[in-house]
């Protein structure tokens, strides 16, 4: 018998599932998953992209759902590959990323987090400004290998303590006082 959730997680990336559910877990929020591909529109926009995929998951679901987009954004490179940051990691890759960067190598990592039921759509933002590395560092999934957030001499893929200071955290807090507080 499958457990019965007030929440749900709605993605294909299961390592963004299990950071969320942890996340949220020592927040006081049990969060179910629900596997799917959404419908990703293209824009310019994080929030937009995000607001759209939430929609798409509650209309297939009829459940209340969160769901997650994010984006690297590096300064030298005019904020590119930002909301297209999938897209790039599919075709080229962390090596090509570190490849088109020279010497200045300030970046950020923004995270929407997208609230849907029947009545609501809600975003949250979380961002954490950091750099890009010269080279991989660590075993870890998407950008983490090469993301070095401020303050910090390891990548999040060498870190043990990502979960507490992440962009994902960030707007997933921001996310539980909200959802929390809609409760009370």
């Amino acid at each position: 018998m499958h457990k019965s959730f007030d929440l749900y997680f709605v993605s294909s990336n299961v390592h963004k599932y299990q950071e969320a559910k942890t996340i949220l877990g020592s927040l006081g929020i049990d969060l179910g998953f629900l596997k799917s591909n959404l419908g990703e529109i293209q824009s310019n926009s994080l929030r937009n992209i995000a607001m759209a995929k939430a929609r798409d998951a509650f209309s297939k679901f009829k459940r209340p759902v969160i769901i997650e987009d994010d984006g690297l954004f590096i300064d030298s490179i005019g904020g590119f590959p930002g909301p297209y940051s999938s897209y790039v990691f599919k075709t080229i890759g962390n090596r090509g990323i570190l490849d088109l960067l020279k010497n200045s190598r300030g970046a950020n990592f923004v995270s929407i987090i997208t609230y849907c039921d029947k009545t609501t759509l809600q975003s949250f933002e979380g961002k954490l400004d950091g750099k890009i590395s010269k080279t991989q560092k660590g075993k870890g999934w998407g950008y983490d290998p090469i993301f070095i957030p401020n303050n910090s001499v390891k990548t999040f893929a060498e870190m043990n303590n990502k979960n507490e200071l992440s962009h994902r955290f960030k707007a997933l807090k921001k996310f539980s006082r909200w959802y929390l507080h809609k409760w009370e």
